[in-house]
């Protein structure tokens, strides 16, 4: 179940204060402005900034194609849920992505693969998209990590409406180390995970992307196990992301040969 498109998700987490996101922002949507593979739709480039952060976001890139997500979702639509933000506003604002399930708010907030769940319907009824984040927390195997993310991918879907998903694999023991896993390893978990995709219904369209110290050199290094990156601090250097965004035009366009 390969998309077309090339995936590549930005995260910033909480590391930009709001005038530096924002700078951030003007860079990127400059470099990003003739990047044939972003003009083209070959290649769908995702920036995810804090809440307070979404709006310039918007601003910035309305011009573009780049495309803005939330780092979170509330499960509930409406009411009083003190400090949530729903998907139905952020759907209203121009959002089209929502992060859900990050090992941060897993480990952080204790959020559960039913909270996951409740948070992927929510973002699912309102016309998010989610992208869901699942990995397995300590160094399996590649046929465990699999079991152990398919399983985790199910959960946090069960009961969601149709609709496309994002599943970004991101081994929690590879979060913020010098290296990514193994590519190896990184292939044959996201292969696995792509092929349950392929079997839930409502899911066409559907991707696989892997996060967890992405850096460049590793999607070409995967080739089609993937449909893209989830990047961190590395995208901080926009050179930096603007390298990653050259490496999914060219396999783009080797997809796009391939199919021809």
């Amino acid at each position: 179940m390969l998309t077309p498109a090339i995936t590549i998700g930005v995260s910033l987490k909480m590391y930009f204060g709001h005038a530096e996101a924002t700078t951030w922002f003007g860079r990127v949507a400059d470099a990003v402005r003739t990047h044939r593979g972003i003009a083209s739709g070959a290649v769908r480039l995702i920036v995810i900034p804090t809440y307070l952060q979404v709006l310039p976001a918007l601003e910035t890139f309305a011009a573009s194609p780049v495309l803005v997500g939330a780092q979170d979702v509330a499960a509930a639509d409406s009411g009083a849920c003190t400090g949530e933000v729903s998907a139905a506003e952020l759907a209203e604002v121009g959002v089209s992505f929502a992060e859900i399930g990050h090992a941060e708010r897993r480990s952080m907030f204790g959020e559960t693969d039913e909270i996951v769940a409740t948070k992927a319907s929510a973002a699912l009824r309102n016309g998010l998209t989610p992208l869901l984040c699942v990995g397995e927390t300590s160094n399996l195997t590649a046929a465990d990590a699999t079991a152990a993310t398919v399983a985790q991918m199910e959960a946090g879907l069960a009961g969601a409406p149709d609709g496309a998903v994002i599943v970004a694999y991101e081994p929690v023991w590879a979060i913020g180390a010098a290296e990514p896993a193994p590519r190896e390893h990184i292939a044959r978990v996201c292969t696995g995970l792509l092929a349950a995709l392929g079997t839930l219904p409502g899911r066409s369209g559907s991707a696989v992307i892997y996060g967890g110290s992405a850096g460049p050199g590793l999607l070409t290094g995967l080739g089609d196990a993937v449909d893209g990156l989830f990047l961190g601090r590395f995208a901080h250097d926009v050179d930096a992301l603007v390298d990653v965004l050259d490496e999914a035009s060219a396999l783009a366009e080797r997809r796009s040969g391939a199919r021809a």
